[in-house]
This record gives C-alpha cells, structure tokens and sequence, in this order.
C-alpha cells in the first residue's frame, strides 16, 4: 500500500499500477482465474508458483516464476581469500539469510578447506546481529517468531542428520536482543549434499561448508539440487571459470563477486527455481505477444 502511495504520488497514471491487499488462498486465487488477466509473474515458493502454474494452465495463461533457491558458493583454491570471505559471510548472512538467492552451500576446494572454515567462521562469530537501523549493525532478526521457530527446526535436523555445527544457531539473550526474532547465524561442516539442510531452502541464516576435489566434483556438488536460481565461484583462472559457470545449472552467476541483482540483466532459474525472466531486455519476451501481419501487393 506504501508502494501505491508513492506511485500515485510520483504522477503515475491512473489503473497502471492496482494493488489487491488479502492473502494468496483468496486475493492471489481470484487474480490468477480471472478470465481478463493474460499473464502472471509470481514470486514466492516453489511449492506456491507449482499451485499458481497449475491454475494458469486452465486459462492458457502465460506464467513467469520466481521461486525458491539453494545457491552454491564454489571456492577454488587459487581465490582470493580475503575479498572472498567477507564477501561469501554477506552472500548468505545478508537479510539473515532471508534472500532467494542467498549462497548458502559453500564447496571449497580441498587443499584450502581448513583455512576458509577456520577463517569464515570467525567472521560468522563476529558478526554484529542488532537493529538493522543501526548502522553498526550487520545482520538483523527474521521476519517473524514463527518462521525463527521454523529455521531453528532446520537447525535440530541438522544436527540429528550428523552434521557438526561449529558456532550459532542460538538465540540472543543480550539487552535490545530478547523481545526481537533474532537468531546467530550457523555454520556447519561434515555435511552431505543429501541432508536436508543442504537440499531445502531454509530462508534462514544457515550455511553448510564441504570440501570438493577439482572442477568436475564442485560441478557435481553445485548441480546436485532441485534448485537452479543463483551462485558464484572463485578463481583467478578465467578459463575455469567459463568453463564451470556454463556447466552450473543456474540461471544467474557471479565470478569473484556475490552480486547476483543488475537491472540491466536477466533475472531468474532454471529447474525448480522458476521460469521466465524479469528485469533486462528478455523481461520484454515475457510481457509482449508476437503478431505478423501481411499486405498484400496487388
């Protein structure tokens, strides 16, 4: 409604922007079967964009979704340590954890595994977590009491699937901290890309670090989930890195960076993270039709 405030404030035209406040089982349902509305871009969850696909299918209706992720941080063992930790500790602790594109499984090459645990984990245990208006602050609380309660339930079956959490996952009890949904970021190693915190999306600040031998393995660790929205990879081989970012399954990924959001590129997934794209000039695919029309010349 904010949004609507500013829009009619900014000049915008009247019946250009329309904003339909109630929840998706009621607002979200009427939008989507309604016979004048000819195309849908939704995001949310993978298992709400199935729902609203499946709806749309009924009307022929063209669909674009943004949906869920579990990003891969793949770390080579010649990058640059330095810029690539504090960039990664961002890359998935940022809006504590709550960002579709959030790179939270990190595969490190071997020969360097043991020093990026070592080193990303202080940096976790550093973090200033507090009021994000507060400008020393650097991660900030989860949205609300019960989605703290549905991260800390990742957190126990993490535990329970054999994985070693090294730091966090607790929540604060200091002063300013206790009456807010604030919850220290977590760090685990001895995982397996089949546990569940390395398979769903968690929406939390949850990271798991495994170690990989060589470009095919982080291939296959990097590919192997349903997801397919973001990622990065760090090397200072430029061949390799091509190389790997053509082989990962994702529709958007950064090299020495964990940028993921240009307004001028194609924003979107592959595989369980959606279809379509927005922002760029491929966003103009999704939102126009083709027409061919012939003259005759005689």
């Amino acid at each position: 409604l904010a949004l609507a405030d500013l829009a009619v404030e900014a000049g915008l035209p009247e019946g250009v922007l329309n904003v339909l406040p109630g929840s998706g089982s009621v607002a979200g349902n009427a939008l989507v079967t309604h016979p004048l509305v000819r195309k849908i871009s939704f995001t949310g969850s993978t298992e709400i964009g199935m729902g609203v696909m499946k709806q749309a299918a009924d009307g022929i209706k063209r669909v674009s979704l943004e949906l869920g992720g579990k990003s891969a941080n793949v770390v080579f063992a010649d990058a640059y340590l330095d810029t690539c930790i504090e960039s990664s500790i961002f890359a998935v602790y940022d809006n504590a954890g709550q960002d579709c594109c959030s790179r939270s499984r990190i595969f490190v090459e071997r020969p360097i595994f043991d020093e990026f645990v070592e080193r990303f984990t202080a940096r976790t245990n550093s973090l200033k977590v507090g009021d994000p208006t507060q400008e020393a602050t650097e991660m900030g609380p989860l949205i609300t009491p019960q989605h703290r309660e549905t991260v800390m339930n990742y957190l126990n079956i993490g535990d329970a699937e054999g994985a070693q959490r090294l730091c966090g996952g607790v929540v604060p009890t200091e002063a300013g901290l206790a009456n807010g949904n604030f919850l220290t970021p977590a760090v685990y190693v001895n995982v397996q890309t089949g546990m569940r915190i390395m398979q769903e999306e968690i929406f939390g600040p949850v990271v798991g670090i495994m170690a990989f031998d060589g470009e095919d393995e982080a291939i296959r660790l990097a590919n192997d989930t349903p997801y397919g929205l973001s990622g990065s990879l760090w090397t200072r081989d430029i061949g390799r890195a091509l190389r790997v970012a053509r082989a990962i399954e994702t529709g958007m990924l950064s090299i020495n960076s964990s940028s993921s959001v240009h307004i001028e590129a194609p924003f979107g997934g592959m595989k369980q993270s959606g279809l379509g794209r927005e922002q760029g000039m491929a966003a103009l695919e999704h939102y126009s039709e083709y027409k061919s029309v012939f003259i005759a010349n005689d």
